[in-house]
């Protein structure tokens, strides 16, 4: 579920996530922002740098490793719910947690960096609508979706695409294997 965080892919992992066990999918749901780096490491050139934004705040490898690699085919069947606690800046000692179904992995800026995930469902927020959207204090950001939108190409990555530009109206444009 991948998306800037107005398009609410944290939300929609959780409706997904609640939906699933219903179809014989049990769900869990492991937000990326739980495998953000350390402050020292994502605010090196400041607190609102773009380009920092775009590739430095995300442990991919963290992410891969505790998440991905674990439920995919010869892991153990266990991931690690978050690593890195924002808020305290420290790791959060949590415990692996057994999953045997679907993991959905909500968070910004996924693609393109080699995760290896079966399904990317992208909520798209064109770049009008993200302005609109985008609190005040969060507005440094736009730069970085904007190189995502034209280095990535998220919506033509993606397995499903989520027009999100109106959060109380998304319109769901299936693609690729399932369009």
């Amino acid at each position: 579920m991948d998306g800037p965080d107005v398009a609410r892919p944290a939300d929609l992992a959780g409706a997904v996530a609640d939906l699933l066990p219903s179809l014989g999918k049990p769900a869990a749901v492991v937000p990326a922002d739980g495998f953000l780096r350390p402050a020292s490491v994502r605010l090196e050139h400041g607190r609102t740098d773009a380009d920092a934004r775009y590739t430095d705040w995300l442990d991919v490898s963290a992410l891969a490793r505790e998440v991905l690699d674990r439920v995919g085919p010869g892991g153990p069947g266990d991931v690690l719910p978050q690593l890195w606690d924002v808020e305290r800046d420290r790791a959060t000692r949590a415990d692996r947690v057994p999953v045997s179904g679907v993991v959905l992995v909500p968070g910004a800026l996924l693609q393109g960096v080699g995760l290896a995930f079966d399904v990317v469902v992208h909520l798209r927020v064109s770049p009008a609508a993200r302005r609109r959207r985008f609190p005040a204090e969060q507005a440094w950001e736009l730069p970085a979706f904007d190189r995502y939108d034209d280095e990535v190409d998220p919506v033509a990555l993606a397995d499903a695409v989520v027009l999100a530009d109106h959060a109380d109206r998304p319109a769901l444009v299936l693609q690729g294997r399932f369009g």
